[in-house]
């Protein structure tokens, strides 16, 4: 797929969850289709899904809605590269996951990722949302732009 062509694609994805969600206000339902529409969406996505910060535990994330293998179930903000999203709250685009430090391998066939910070409407983090790719370097700017695009329309236009 070209650049243009997967640019287009996240175009058609971002129309085709706002359609899904619209009206929806459970932030699990929200999450569920979204992750669910994104994995179906690209075949250079292995596991899709969020990772939600933990009311009582407001310094980690603890898995939520997915698609693909099982997930870790926990991750301290900072650790990793879902816990340096959180952290920074600065997307993380990650070409060889093995050469990022403290990579946390969930499922040892992941070996590219981006992951994104997800604020609400008032600008709090609620999750990060993690993709993986079993293949490397699978994520661009073209990625990070349309993932950060859908994922600011779907939980901070609240």
């Amino acid at each position: 797929m070209t650049p243009s062509e997967k640019a287009a694609r996240y175009e058609d994805v971002a129309k085709e969850i706002a359609a899904v969600i619209d009206g929806e206000r459970n932030l699990v339902a929200r999450m569920a289709s979204v992750s669910n529409i994104l994995h179906h969406a690209f075949d250079h996505y292995f596991w899709t899904g969020f990772y939600v910060v933990d009311p009582e535990k407001p310094d980690e994330l603890v898995i939520g809605p997915y698609q693909g293998s099982l997930g870790c179930l926990r991750i301290p903000f900072g650790k990793g590269v879902c816990g340096a999203a959180a952290k920074t709250r600065q997307t993380q685009l990650v070409a060889d996951v093995h050469a990022f430090p403290g990579h946390i391998a969930c499922d040892a066939r992941s070996k590219s990722e981006i992951v994104v910070p997800v604020l609400d409407s008032g600008g709090q983090l609620i999750a990060v949302f993690d993709v993986d790719s079993d293949k490397m370097d699978m994520f661009s700017d073209v990625d990070r732009t349309g993932l950060e695009s859908i994922l600011k329309a779907s939980f901070s236009s609240e």
